[in-house]
């Protein structure tokens, strides 16, 4: 029989009258009576063994949390113990010997360098902020140039499309040399990236960052081309008089280190200045006295090779001379002293190496404007001969020139101020045609 409440499933208000109520009431009144008459063995039997399954499900219940509870704890210390682990490793791998604008800190580089090893100076990747003294003075602004200590600093503004549009030129031009080639490129800081502070930078002397430059250029190289980091370098020495107060180039020393970027780039010895003699010239004023007041004036130093060095230089007309030194030592103080270096700009200046580290037959082609004047000396340290070919004047075709002189490395040397303007571009390109 059903044990269904039956009374769910009529309806009072239509109930047939042809059914005896009292009938109804009578099978009403059984149902409850069916369960209250039976046994009470029946129904105490039972009992026990329902509390026997409750305890039985309790303990289980216990012993499933607790073992769920164990399992946490044991996954919170081997959790703790990996963590632990890799905070030592990543401190470990943080390059050390970097600073900060206003403090020493720790800046870490974007990906590895070539090598395969911990990104370091010489990644094309990895830039340091240079550490810049700040005494809160405010200077003055004339024209592009910022004066401020006594010292003249040229603005710089560009983006990542010009960057991007040095980097596709240099690369037209790795591909007109083909393999037999190799190409390098260096992009030089001027004096703002490495000494103005950037609350000035920021405000008075607005000026974009050097750095996210040349590191969106050397992103942008072929495997073709070779970059050069000497920003590292040069950062690392900012204090020291690594660019002129009057002046828009850089001077002896700052260019010597990006000399060695160089050379360690290519595992060549370096030419300690030890072993040199400095040379000085007082009374530099230079490009930015014809545009701003109250300049300190500059003193222009190089330093005389511990080796015999021929230079031979050639004109854009075809008239030569030939020198018995890289430098110009009659140089006097003035606005033309920097050119105490090669003898200033030319078309063609071909230095020959007595120096004992330079492999016999190497030579390199070194394509510049005025910024690479004051380095290719210490190039003579490692090559016989240093082709130094500037891409205003020189009129030839460079690829025809480096077979015809049996050159096969090509650097090419320019300040962010050149890499970034269109002018100095399409004047390079002129050397392939």
């Amino acid at each position: 029989m059903s044990r269904r409440n039956d009374y769910d499933y009529f309806d009072l208000d239509n109930f047939d009258d042809s059914i005896d109520s009292r009938e109804y009431r009578r099978r009403q009144q059984r149902r409850p009576a069916s369960y209250a008459a039976r046994p009470s063995s029946q129904r105490s039997s039972r009992r026990p063994v329902r509390r026997k399954n409750k305890r039985r499900t309790r303990n289980r219940i216990i012993i499933v949390t607790s073992a769920i509870v164990i399992l946490l704890v044991i996954i919170l210390i081997l959790s703790s113990i990996i963590k632990g682990c890799s905070k030592d490793d990543s401190l470990s791998k943080i390059p050390t010997g970097t600073v900060g604008t206003t403090a020493p800190a720790v800046q870490t580089a974007t990906t590895a360098d070539k090598s395969g090893g911990a990104a370091d100076e010489l990644s094309p990747t990895y830039f340091m902020t240079p550490n810049i003294k700040d005494d809160n003075t405010n200077g003055t602004l004339a024209y592009s140039i910022y004066v401020w200590n006594k010292t003249g600093y040229e603005l710089f503004s560009s983006d990542n499309a010009r960057a991007q549009n040095y980097a596709k030129t240099i690369n037209g031009f790795a591909d007109k040399f083909g393999s037999s080639v190799k190409v390098y490129d260096m992009i030089v800081p001027n004096h703002t990236e490495m000494g103005l502070p950037q609350r000035l930078k920021d405000s008075d002397a607005p000026s974009t960052s050097q750095a996210d430059n040349i590191k969106a250029a050397y992103a942008a190289l072929s495997d073709k081309v070779t970059p050069i980091n000497c920003y590292n370098r040069l950062a690392e020495h900012n204090t020291d008089y690594i660019y002129f107060k009057s002046d828009h180039h850089w001077t002896g020393l700052g260019s010597y280190y990006a000399y060695t970027a160089f050379a360690d780039t290519n595992d060549l010895p370096v030419l300690s200045l030890d072993d040199c003699e400095e040379q000085k010239i007082n009374g530099f004023t230079g490009s930015f006295t014809n545009s701003a007041d109250g300049l300190d004036s500059d003193t222009v130093s190089y330093w005389k090779l511990p080796y015999n060095v021929t230079m031979d230089i050639t004109q854009a007309d075809g008239s030569s001379a030939s020198y018995d030194s890289p430098y110009y030592e009659a140089a006097e103080g003035g606005a033309n002293t920097y050119g105490v270096f090669i003898m200033g700009d030319n078309a063609l200046t071909v230095l020959k190496s007595g120096s004992e580290n330079a492999e016999a037959g190497k030579k390199i082609a070194v394509v510049k404007e005025s910024y690479g004047n004051a380095l290719v000396p210490y190039l003579t340290n490692n090559y016989e001969e240093v082709h130094v070919v500037d891409f205003r004047y020189f009129n030839q075709n460079l690829v025809n020139y480096c077979k015809t002189n049996g050159i096969n490395e090509v650097l090419f040397i320019n300040g962010v101020m050149s890499a970034n303007t269109q002018v100095q571009l399409d004047s390079m390109s002129k050397l392939f045609n």
